[in-house]
């Protein structure tokens, strides 16, 4: 009888250590469902064709978005002028390396250098993945191009050339040819006014104001500065400000010009204040397949998690935000939030892979990397350093990421803004880091892909919502 109540009791033991450790394996799965992405190989790879968007009506006006290298977009060349994802990343080092030598924190002071147009052919820009159409003259031609929350400025190449003019896709826009286009006057405040926009003084020639607009890695845009009738969506503005280039020089991937959503005077924000309030939002597609959507004014989406926008009287072309923390599957990093402030950071629609402090980069790259151990590791590609071959998987476990701001907002980023993908043999991690402690750290494009970004610019506030029905 003894011996059978011994039995019983370690029985009893056993079975409460298995049932424990049971509890335990079902918590870790659980823990790991929750701060890992479980991702099927076959979802990475691209789609050749394109996805109409099945998002609700804005209430806003809204424009549709597309990637200009993808099939959406209406500015695509040929395929032998699409850059490969080397190129991207090389030309995205380049926007980099312009928004640094145009930009330095000051303490809360934001200061812009002085630039000036370069007497010889620019380079490359690097700038904007993303494009939409908007109408310009009198009767209306439709043109596509990239909008840029960097600049302040927008212009668009114009005939005559009168040196040149970078290919682009749809009919390069003939002012004489349209009823509703004015030129400034070189004598007028307006003219006067462009240097705020393009840190440039603006010339004359023949009493016409000469803008000339140069993206510090020497790729530039020289025209007149003029009126004409802008159509936004269903909305027309009569009288916008604009560049009409007849010397443009980088590589603007088809599109027609650039919209300026900066914050400064002369930005689509602000001309179009009277009706829109300086309020805008944007969500980019998670793939190049996918149509997001560019809406001015409020559409009517409730604040989810704002952070306050860093303002000041200098340099009002960035929007600047305060990250005070980073966290890998779940872990906070060990980062001081003086790490990021240093040099602060911008939220810019131009830029593809998000500069990171170099100490901040460090500490994710390495929890990162731990996390990832059980894969094998591909090669580098350009500016992205820790990249994995998944080729001999079907699924695979990613850890989660998510950006902290001051005032207590999070951001978990989605599943496309953790890893680049150039092939399944080469999966890469989505961040890189500056050179220098004090450079200006960037909130790329690929890390806001899927938020609803909403900038209330009078408020002074930008909010991150999931926008989970415009892929």
């Amino acid at each position: 009888m003894a011996g059978s109540n011994i039995s019983s009791i370690v029985f009893t033991c056993f079975l409460f250590i298995c049932l424990k450790a049971g509890h335990a394996r079902e918590r870790r799965e659980a823990a790991e469902a929750f701060y890992h992405h479980a991702v099927k190989i076959s979802s990475l790879l691209p789609e050749d064709s394109c996805r109409p968007s099945s998002r609700g009506q804005k209430l806003g006006a809204s424009l549709e978005v597309v990637h200009r290298y993808g099939p959406c977009s209406r500015a695509s060349l040929d395929k032998d002028s699409i850059p490969t994802h080397s190129e991207i990343l090389q030309r995205d080092q380049a926007r980099v390396d312009s928004i640094h030598s145009r930009v330095t924190l000051n303490g809360n002071k934001v200061l812009e250098k002085d630039v000036t147009i370069p007497a010889k052919s620019g380079s490359t820009i690097g700038s904007g993945n993303y494009i939409v159409t908007l109408g310009f003259g009198t009767p209306t031609k439709d043109l596509s191009l990239i909008f840029d929350t960097g600049s302040d400025f927008t212009w668009i190449q114009c005939q005559p050339c009168v040196r040149s003019c970078y290919q682009q896709a749809e009919p390069i826009f003939d002012p004489r040819q349209s009823s509703t286009y004015t030129n400034i006057s070189c004598t007028s405040a307006t003219c006067a006014s462009l240097v705020s926009a393009t840190s440039v003084t603006p010339g004359c020639s023949s009493s016409t104001c000469v803008y000339g607009i140069q993206y510090g890695d020497s790729s530039f845009s020289v025209g007149f500065f003029a009126t004409e009738k802008l159509t936004l969506a269903n909305d027309v503005f009569s009288n916008y400000l604009f560049g009409c280039g007849e010397n443009n020089q980088g590589l603007f991937g088809g599109s027609a010009g650039l919209l300026g959503l900066g914050k400064g005077g002369l930005s689509a924000v602000s001309q179009t204040a009277s009706k829109y309030g300086r309020y805008f939002s944007y969500c980019l597609p998670s793939t190049r397949s996918n149509i997001g959507h560019l809406t001015f004014g409020n559409d009517g989406t409730s604040p989810a998690e704002i952070t306050q926008i860093l303002t000041s009287s200098q340099g009002p072309s960035f929007y600047f935000v305060n990250i005070q923390a980073i966290s890998v599957g779940g872990q906070q990093l060990s980062i001081s939030p003086t790490v990021f402030s240093t040099a602060g950071t911008v939220v810019d629609s131009g830029t593809v892979i998000t500069r990171l402090p170099p100490a901040a980069y460090t500490a994710l790259r390495s929890a990162f990397r731990q996390r990832m151990s059980q894969y094998p590791t591909a090669a580098p590609l350009a500016i992205l350093d820790t990249c994995y071959d998944l080729s001999g998987y079907s699924t695979v476990s990613v850890p989660k990421i998510s950006i902290s701001f001051a005032g207590g907002a999070v951001i978990n980023l989605d599943l496309s803004g953790i890893l680049y993908v150039q092939s399944i043999s080469r999966v890469c991690l989505a961040f890189a880091g500056n050179s220098d402690a004090s450079d200006l750290g960037i909130l790329g494009n690929v890390q806001q892909r899927t938020f609803d970004v909403i900038y209330d610019v009078a408020g002074g506030s930008l909010d991150f919502g999931l926008e989970v029905v415009a892929n």
